[in-house]
């Protein structure tokens, strides 16, 4: 048995690594079969030695994800500890806790995780990004919030963002009103990604000034899309067709983001997905990055998590069938 230390430097960072009831130390005694104990300004470790050295990693991860402003939560903890498993320590404590934007409620945004920072570093850096991964990974609402600050700051003059209206076993023709009626719940997650940055009354007047538009895709047929900052979001349900119909209403000085999850492909059976043939058509080429997200960068509640990696394992296991 081998005991081992770690000095912390405040009483609230003490709490924080613990958590309310002890419930953020319990995961990590429970993964590595270590006891956990605080004494004075120390956390002590005992167990296995390989065990309490992981066990020490991930609370020296802890302490720097609280240094850089982080929120403990056992999400953080799950986390930090996968991270450490795979030997990827080093790259959550680089990981910069610098924030994207403000949202109206003052919360700050920023990356929460390894693929999240490069996804954001991606979109930064080149013209044209696509964001791949599965459902809770940040890939719109990350987007949005760098297109937010990039009008704030003056770098484009309007915010566009779109995605294809694809029923998904619903008939947009057995829905009320006119056209724009009918096309606003496929557009509703954007509408509230810009709410949360913005607040109703900034986005209704930046609206009406057409300094932001939300609309199906099918609009921006025929549209050069110059000075812009661009998200395409769901772009699985795209068609090739559409999809280089898209791209190529880049304009000067914009930016494109595509968002997507290929796992969850609405069109039908006989059609192509644009989004995977872009990113195999497209891969080589400067100024285009293509970023894929993983389960374990789902920011969503641990269940949904669980629930990406389960069906992962299905389909993997229903394709070996074959």
């Amino acid at each position: 048995m081998t005991e081992k230390t770690v000095s912390v430097s405040q009483m609230s960072q003490m709490h924080a690594i613990f958590g309310d009831f002890d419930e953020n130390i319990n995961i990590i005694q429970k993964e590595y079969k270590v006891s956990v104990y605080s004494r004075d300004s120390e956390i002590r470790v005992k167990g296995e030695e390989n065990a309490v050295d992981k066990a020490i990693e991930v609370i020296g991860l802890l302490i720097s994800m609280i240094g850089k402003g982080e929120q403990i939560s056992d999400q953080n903890v799950r986390y930090a500890i996968s991270m450490a498993n795979e030997g990827k320590g080093d790259e959550l404590e680089s990981l910069s806790g610098g924030c994207i934007c403000v949202s109206h409620t003052g919360k700050p945004i920023k990356p929460k995780t390894v693929g999240q920072g490069k996804y954001v570093e991606c979109i930064k850096k080149n013209t044209v990004t696509f964001g791949i991964g599965p459902a809770g990974t940040g890939k719109t609402y990350l987007a949005v919030a760098l297109a937010v600050r990039a009008f704030k700051a003056h770098e484009v003059q309007r915010i566009i963002l779109t995605r294809p209206a694809v029923e998904a076993g619903e008939k947009l023709g057995f829905l009320p009103g006119d056209l724009q009626n009918k096309v606003d719940p496929y557009l509703r997650p954007l509408y509230d990604a810009l709410f949360d940055m913005m607040g109703s009354e900034a986005f209704q007047r930046n609206m009406e000034r057409g300094c932001i538009e939300v609309a199906p895709l099918a609009y921006m047929r025929g549209r050069t899309l110059d000075d812009s900052f661009i998200i395409l979001d769901e772009a699985q349900n795209t068609t090739p067709e559409q999809m280089k119909m898209f791209l190529t209403r880049l304009g000067f000085n914009s930016k494109m983001v595509i968002t997507g999850d290929v796992t969850q492909i609405d069109l039908p059976d006989s059609r192509r997905s644009g989004l995977i043939e872009a990113t195999k058509i497209l891969k080589n080429i400067d100024g285009i990055a293509i970023n894929r997200f993983s389960e374990k960068d789902v920011v969503r509640h641990r269940l949904v998590q669980d629930i990406v990696k389960a069906y992962a394992a299905y389909d993997e296991r229903k394709r070996n069938e074959k």
